[in-house]
């Protein structure tokens, strides 16, 4: 669990707090898809579920979500973007999330789709298989 004072989980060079703990409170809202995609990142390493939940959306949204508590999400490397700006409505982002379960190490490697719905950014899914490495 990532606490105010912690580097983000998410890589960018900010404090936890400053960076997506303000989202993941709801003090602020998401601008770009990549960020969203950033928040949700550091909401799997923190064990936050409400986060994801809230920004998943609600055509693809699960209707509860398990999260492993042996598995720990470690670090994101974002590979590309496509859209996702602060005035536009769709966009995608390409990345590959670190995760360590046990002694094993592993990767998540995923081109997802984010949408607008109600103003505020969201997951919609997986554009392309997701790749377990």
């Amino acid at each position: 669990m990532s606490t105010p004072a912690l580097p983000c989980p998410c890589g960018l060079p900010a404090v936890y707090a400053e960076c997506c703990g303000r989202f993941h409170s709801g003090t602020r809202q998401v601008p770009t898809a990549e960020q969203l995609m950033r928040s949700r990142f550091s909401a799997f390493a923190v064990g936050d579920t409400a986060y994801l939940m809230r920004s998943w959306h609600s055509s693809t949204r699960p209707s509860h979500l398990d999260l492993d508590p042996g598995q720990h999400w470690e670090r994101l490397e974002v590979l590309a973007t496509e859209r996702g700006g602060m005035f536009e409505t769709e966009g995608s982002v390409e990345f590959r999330a670190h995760y360590r379960e046990g002694r094993r190490t592993g990767s998540l490697h995923e081109h997802s789709s984010f949408s607008r719905e109600d103003g505020a950014w969201v997951y919609v899914g997986p554009l392309s298989p997701v790749d377990f490495a």
